[in-house]
C-alpha cells in the first residue's frame, strides 16, 4: 500500500523517540481526488487513532492512515534524502489527485485515469486539461481539451505526438485512436 524507504524508516524513529510512548505517524491527504490534493505526514498519538483507520506495521513505528486517505495513498513512497544541500522527507503519491481505478475497469474509465493521473498534470502547467468525451465502438477516445489548450496553436501536436501516442502505448489492443472534438478558437486563457 505504502513503501516508506529504510532511511526515512530510521527518521521517523529517530522522531518518534522524543515523543510520548504509543506515537505513530499519521499519512494523510488533504483534498484527496481534487486538483488540489496535498499529501502529508503527522504525529499520530495513540489516542488519535480511529477505529476506521489503516495501521500499517514498521520496524518501530506504525504508519496510520484514515479511510478516506487510503484509496489515494496507493502505490506512495516516503523517502528521506541527504545532499549536500540537507535532508528531505520526500513524499510520492501518484493518486492522491486521482483515485486510481482497477486493472479490469472499463476501458473508458482506465483511459481517463490515465490522462488524470499522468497529463494533466503536464498539460496543467501551461493551464490546460483533457477529458475522455466518450469511447467509439470502433476503439477511438474522443476528447475534449479545456483550459489553456483551448486555442493553443500547439494543440495538434500534443494531442497526435504527446496525448495519442502514450494512450496507444499504455493500450495496445484495445485503443485504435484518438480525436480531439475541441473547437479551438484563442481565448484570454489560451496558452501561446
Amino acid at each position: 500500500m505504502i513503501m516508506i524507504s529504510e532511511s526515512a524508516q530510521a527518521h521517523f524513529v529517530k522522531l518518534l523517540e522524543k515523543q510520548a510512548s504509543g506515537t505513530n505517524i499519521r499519512v494523510f491527504v488533504v483534498n484527496p481526488g481534487t486538483a488540489s490534493a496535498e499529501c502529508g505526514v503527522s504525529y499520530c498519538p495513540p489516542d488519535a487513532v480511529e477505529s476506521t483507520d489503516l495501521t500499517v506495521p514498521f520496524t518501530g513505528f506504525a504508519a496510520v492512515i484514515d479511510a478516506d486517505s487510503k484509496p489515494f495513498l496507493v502505490d506512495a513512497e516516503i523517502d528521506f534524502v541527504t545532499d549536500q544541500m540537507g535532508s528531505q522527507l520526500t513524499l510520492k503519491a501518484p493518486n492522491a489527485k486521482v483515485r486510481k481505478v482497477s486493472d479490469n475497469a472499463p476501458l473508458k474509465e482506465r483511459v481517463q485515469y490515465v490522462i488524470d493521473a499522468e497529463i494533466n498534470p503536464q498539460l496543467a502547467n501551461h493551464g490546460g486539461r483533457v477529458s475522455v468525451v466518450e469511447l467509439t465502438d470502433n476503439g477511438v477516445a474522443v476528447l475534449q481539451f479545456g483550459g489553456g489548450c483551448n486555442g493553443c496553436s500547439q494543440v495538434d501536436l500534443t494531442l497526435k505526438e504527446g496525448i495519442e501516442k502514450e494512450l496507444l502505448n499504455r493500450f495496445h489492443g484495445e485503443l485504435n485512436g484518438v480525436r480531439d472534438v475541441t473547437d479551438h478558437q484563442r481565448g484570454e486563457h489560451s496558452y501561446y
